[in-house]
């Protein structure tokens, strides 16, 4: 009798095995549908050059104070895909085949395999007035020759739709999902002093879209001040003018009385009024190119003048060749929507190594 038990039990449990197995696998499928977070990452030494040759062991990634298990890692030999887009307004506009050489050598300089997509500013024109706006002169492409004749493309523009660049680059650039090889490894270049005028979006909306596409941000900011406050003073009329979105933007970063006369009228204001919305308009631009820069793990390099665009763009792509790609599932799996911090650290590096790593992403909520 006890035989015919242990065997009936033995049978019982074969049965039961597969559904074990189903339920384990089922936990599996579960894992992989949680969003998998990727964290680009730059490394380097006291010197500041770039650390190559490290390998997954040499990272550790937390998430809220919570070590990540590590489910992904790409060296920096992966490669790249890049929206460049091209700010033609302003000061830029007298020195378009600058902007042009500086784009072509970048384009030439970067690696095998890497893709790029090109955005410029442009002038459009109606009946009653001409009006600036964005155009996507070229996908996401590896042909070299396709990419050079979409630089050739570049037009000037009477405005700065900045922020509207920024959502069409997550909008048309990178809509869909990318291939496992660009995973985590999506980057927008732009060139550009940041300070908008025309958008019919904001930074916020701007910023948040980049950041849930997991984007990457480098931006070469060029210095236009001083091109711009020389056009600012004198005759009303020839004068270069804010354009209303910037008196508000200038408005709204002020702590200012709240009872203090506001006037949107360019004609009306002062000239130490327009110097003073000019400074804080540029430093806002400073503000938030710092901004995308450091929560992404990208960078800012400044240059006082187109002419040195050339050399900031070959530090861009010096950059891309150097990042390495961390993903993890995280193990707080909560659709809740809220912020979460990431940190980064190296093992088994000489003292004076530094990391540069996302700063963080929001949970999908339900």
């Amino acid at each position: 009798m006890r035989f015919r038990l242990k065997i009936l039990f033995m049978c019982l449990l074969t049965l039961t095995t597969p559904d074990v197995i189903a339920q384990d696998n089922k936990e599996d499928v579960i894992r992989v549908d949680t969003q998998i977070v990727d964290v680009p990452v730059a490394v380097t030494n006291a010197k500041g050059a770039a650390v190559a040759g490290l390998k997954q062991s040499n990272f550790i990634v937390y998430e809220d104070g919570k070590r990540q298990e590590i489910a992904d890692f790409s060296a920096t030999a992966e490669p790249f895909e890049v929206a460049l887009v091209l700010d033609t307004s302003g000061s830029a506009r007298a020195e378009l085949e600058l902007i042009q050489r500086a784009a072509a050598d970048f384009i030439a300089s970067l690696r095998p395999g890497d893709r790029v997509a090109v955005i410029a500013y442009n002038t459009g024109r109606d009946e009653t007035r001409t009006f600036p706006f964005t155009e996507v002169l070229s996908l996401l492409t590896g042909d070299r020759g396709v990419l050079r004749s979409a630089v050739g493309k570049v037009r000037t523009s009477n405005g700065t739709p900045y922020y509207d660049s920024l959502r069409q680059v997550v909008d048309q650039v990178f809509s869909g999902k990318p291939s496992a090889e660009f995973r985590g490894r999506r980057a927008l270049v732009a060139l550009t002093d940041g300070v908008d005028s025309t958008s019919a979006a904001d930074f916020a909306t701007a910023k948040a879209d980049l950041e849930a596409a997991g984007i990457i941000s480098f931006f070469i900011k060029v210095d236009t001040r001083d091109f711009f406050e020389e056009n600012l003073l004198g005759d009303c009329q020839s004068a270069t003018k804010f354009s209303t979105a910037q008196i508000r933007r200038y408005h709204r970063s002020i702590t200012a009385n709240a009872s203090m006369e506001k006037t949107f009228d360019f004609c009306k204001l002062g000239e130490f009024e327009k110097l003073a919305i000019s400074k804080r308009l540029y430093e806002i631009a400073n503000i938030e190119m710092n901004d995308l820069a450091k929560t992404s793990g990208g960078r800012v390099f400044t240059v006082s003048n187109l002419s040195e665009a050339r050399s900031a763009f070959k530090g861009v792509a010096d950059e891309l060749g150097t990042k390495y790609t961390i993903g993890y599932y995280p193990s707080n799996d909560k659709k809740d929507g809220k912020y979460r911090k990431i940190k980064v650290e190296v093992v088994g590096l000489p003292k004076g190594t530094t990391v540069r790593a996302r700063d963080g992403y929001t949970a999908p909520a339900n």
